[in-house]
């Protein structure tokens, strides 16, 4: 059987696709588990310092779950809540590169990576209302922490669909660039990331994502901070700011 989510682990990067282009990249129930599958390789390879997400074809990032698996699946455990929890909590920064547009639960998937960058031409749209059924709780409490209220009520109640200009203006995107552009980008982006210390950046994320969510273990974040001004990382980000080069960092 084809899969249709596949992971790529190179050095210090990983890539996690969605492989349906002639259906949209659509994911049916099965492919959230392998998914999440994935997840947790990225999260149990030590040198991987970033994860980018991303689709094939020129049309459509993710057109969200199959009709057909909406009606059948049991939602009182909720498939694509637990995936999307899962990646946000990936220890790596993770970059949603979206190669076209977003329908549906995939508009909370790209919206639980650390950065969106989109392309022009890209459309957003969720139609929960519009199929009769109510969107899912984390789902609508990341609508609002990362966008604000407003954004989030015409995204669900009004099923607004927005053009790739007004998901950069509302914050859904962090950067919006030509087709051609995505791949280039993007990789800018991971190496930044890649060449940053490791420790310090997983560390503030979890504890920013904790903030967020008013979950925040102060005494566990204090330990982290305390811990990373003892590491190696931090005596080489000093020597290599003393000395005018660029730091080499080993997450130790």
């Amino acid at each position: 059987m084809a899969e249709h989510v596949r992971l790529e682990l190179a050095e210090r990067r990983a890539t996690i696709t969605l492989d349906r282009p002639d259906k949209h990249n659509l994911l049916e129930i099965d492919d959230l588990a392998r998914f999440g599958e994935l997840i947790e390789a990225v999260d149990a390879a030590p040198e991987c310092r970033v994860l980018i997400i991303t689709g094939t074809g020129a049309k459509t990032f993710c057109s969200g779950i199959a009709i057909g698996d909406i009606a059948a699946t049991d939602w009182s455990d909720n498939p694509l809540e637990r995936l999307n929890a899962r990646l946000e909590r990936v220890r790596v920064p993770s970059i949603a590169a979206l190669n076209g547009s977003v329908y549906g639960g995939a508009c909370d998937l790209a919206l639980a990576a650390d950065f969106r960058i989109g392309v022009e031409g890209m459309r957003l749209r969720l139609p929960a209302a519009g199929l009769g059924v109510a969107y899912n709780v984390t789902g609508m409490r990341r609508l609002v922490e990362r966008l604000g209220l407003n954004h989030a009520k015409r995204i669900l109640l009004a099923a607004q669909e927005l053009s790739a200009e007004a998901l950069l203006a509302c914050g859904y995107l962090d950067e919006l660039v030509a087709p051609g552009a995505l791949e280039g980008t993007t990789d800018r982006r991971a190496r930044r990331l890649e060449e940053l210390a490791p420790r310090a950046v997983q560390g503030m994320k979890k504890a920013l994502n904790a903030i967020a969510r008013g979950q925040l273990d102060e005494s566990e974040a204090q330990a982290t901070i305390l811990a990373s001004f003892a590491s190696e990382d931090a005596r080489e980000g000093a020597a290599a700011f003393a000395e005018k080069r660029k730091p080499r960092f080993t997450g130790r």
